[in-house]
Order: structure tokens, then C-alpha cells, then sequence
């Protein structure tokens, strides 16, 4: 089969990546081994490749937003049965964080794409207990990006705590920001746009936004609530000044520039909250996918072939990608 595999984590100039040809993987206890029918190409697969991410299983292959169809059975998976393969690929299940009910705290918690190979290949392996079953009306394009883009949008509007009818700030328009707006706005929420694309804005727009605006621009009103998608820590100044008070700010992603000083009487005074969010649940998952089986959600995908997989990576890189990136064997 083909895989890229990071070998050298750098700038995507400097090419860390690299494709080659090697056997299929072979399933473990309790795994299936699944042929990859798409792909999508996440903002933290640019992370692990540039390093931004430790490194955490040398010459890895990225890739955790998988839809495939099982090869080998299971007894969960039939062979044949498309299924998806996401982020959090391991929880011990006995720590404090595994019994309360938050497994995506579990330190022993382990990575698709990060601690084991990822979909950035022809086949893959996954722990059944891990995988997702999908639901029907969406192509295998549209499914990927719903597989972390959708499932960590939607962990992180819950973290925001938008009150019903409120008033919602998305910081930045990729793959995930697009899929939680469409959540937000079918649950009645009033959504308000901010990023530096003109064609995100107008997606935004297309999709139902109030609004849209540049990233660094004040919402035409307060906020009840507020998720930063884009990595950009100097975004969190403007978003807490937004909020309402008693608001809260949730931020959306694995890594984040630096944030600037705050000034308390400005930025958090009046209850103002600030989140992260920590990967997420089995059950975020399960939750996002039976919301996408009952509300047809617009997913938007720009498809590359799985051997220019280097340059989706290079043009998520650039902001050159609308909507989600998506490889297609």
C-alpha cells in the first residue's frame, strides 16, 4: 500500500513528509484492518508534520479523519461496513478522569495520527471499541471532515455554554468553525462571523451567519458565548472584550500561539470564562453523529489525491483550502 509518514517534522517547505510504498498493517487483538476510502486533513495533521506537536511515534502517518470500509471482521464490524476512524484512539478506563465519565483527560489516552498510523494511506488499523458507526446521506468526503473537524466543533460549543436563542461568536472559518456553526444555528442560535478570508466570510454568510466580519473586528452586539477556532493566541483579547457579561469563550484547538496579557477589568471581569477544550469523548462523538444523521449538514470539501497529500497539508498551511481538505485514495 501507499503511506506518507512524517520523517522529518519541519516547515511544509522543508518537506517532513514522505510517501512510500509497504505492506498492509495487521490487525491486533480487538482491531480491524480497514481500506481508506477518504481522508480529511486536519489543522493538528499540520501540527504533528511541522512539529508543533512532540513527536510521539517516530515517522508517523498522520491522518484521524477517517472513513473506511472493514477488510477484516470484527464483532462489533461486519466486512464491507463503512466506518469511522477518529482522534482518540485509547482510554484506560480506570483512572479518576475514565470514571467520572472524561475520558478525553485520560493520561494514558493515546492518538490516531500522533501514537499509532493514521488514514494518510491506503489501509489502516483501528480498536473496534473506538471506531464510529456513520450515518447514511453523506459521501465519504463529506463524512471525513465530521470526524474530528465536527466532532471536536461540536465538544467545543458545549464547552461554550451558549445559552438557547444566544448569541454566538466563531472565531476563525475552517472545516471545524463551519460545522459547529450549522449546529449552533439549528439549535436557534443568532451566529456572528469573524475571519481574516473574504471567502470564509461568505460562507458564512451562505450558511445563515448575522454576520461576518475580520478576525480582529468587534460582533455587531455582546456575546453570550464565543469559540476560537483559529490558533492564533492574539485572537483571544478581542473575543473575551466581545462577550457579554457572564459570557464564555471556549477555545477550540490542540495547539495555540501565545495570548497577549489580559487586562482583568477588561477581558474577564463580570463572570467572563475562559476554556479549553481537551479532544473529547466517545459519547461527544456518538452525540455529533446521531445530530448529523437527523439535520443534513453542509459539509464543504476541497479533494486531493492521496499522493498529493504533502500538498493539502502545504495549502491548509497557507489558508488556501475552503472549507475541509480532504485525500481520496
Amino acid at each position: 500500500m501507499r503511506a506518507w509518514r512524517v520523517v522529518r517534522p519541519g516547515p511544509m517547505a522543508s518537506g517532513p513528509l514522505r510517501l512510500s510504498d509497504e505492506p498492509r498493517p495487521v490487525p491486533g487483538a480487538g482491531e480491524v484492518l480497514v481500506r481508506v476510502l477518504a481522508c480529511g486533513v486536519c489543522r493538528t495533521d499540520l501540527h504533528v508534520s511541522e512539529g508543533d506537536l512532540e513527536v510521539h511515534r517516530a515517522s508517523v502517518v498522520p491522518g484521524h479523519e477517517v472513513v473506511g470500509e472493514v477488510v477484516s471482521p470484527g464483532s462489533r464490524f461486519a466486512v464491507g461496513e463503512r466506518v469511522g476512524i477518529a482522534w482518540l484512539r485509547h482510554t484506560c478506563g480506570e483512572c479518576r478522569y475514565c470514571r467520572r465519565g472524561a475520558e478525553n483527560l485520560c493520561p494514558n489516552s493515546r492518538y490516531t495520527g500522533w501514537d499509532a498510523d493514521g488514514g494518510y494511506a491506503d489501509y489502516t488499523v483501528v480498536p473496534e471499541a473506538y471506531a464510529y458507526r456513520l450515518p447514511t446521506g453523506y459521501s465519504n468526503a463529506e463524512l471525513a471532515p465530521l470526524l474530528c473537524a465536527g466532532i471536536i466543533g461540536y465538544r467545543a460549543l458545549e464547552r461554550a455554554d451558549l445559552p438557547d436563542g444566544g448569541r454566538l461568536g466563531v472565531y476563525g472559518f475552517g472545516a471545524s468553525a463551519h460545522l459547529a456553526a450549522q449546529v449552533a444555528l439549528a439549535r436557534g442560535a443568532t451566529v456572528h462571523v469573524l475571519t481574516r478570508s473574504a471567502a470564509a466570510r461568505e460562507l458564512a454568510l451562505s450558511l445563515g451567519a448575522a454576520s461576518a466580519g475580520p478576525a480582529d473586528a468587534m460582533p455587531p452586539e455582546p456575546l453570550d458565548a464565543a469559540i476560537l477556532f483559529a490558533p492564533v493566541g492574539d485572537l483571544v483579547l478581542p473575543a473575551l472584550a466581545a462577550l457579554d457579561r457572564g459570557g464564555t469563550l471556549s477555545i477550540a484547538g490542540i495547539h495555540l500561539s501565545d495570548i497577549p496579557v489580559l487586562n482583568y477589568q477588561r477581558h474577564l471581569f463580570q463572570e467572563r470564562q475562559l476554556r479549553s477544550v481537551t479532544a473529547n469523548t466517545r459519547q461527544d462523538g456518538a452525540d455529533f453523529m446521531a445530530f448529523a444523521a437527523q439535520h443534513r449538514l453542509h459539509v464543504t470539501t476541497t479533494p486531493y489525491p492521496l499522493d498529493h497529500a504533502d500538498r493539502a497539508l502545504t495549502d491548509l498551511a497557507g489558508d488556501r483550502v475552503d472549507g475541509a481538505a480532504v485525500l481520496v485514495p
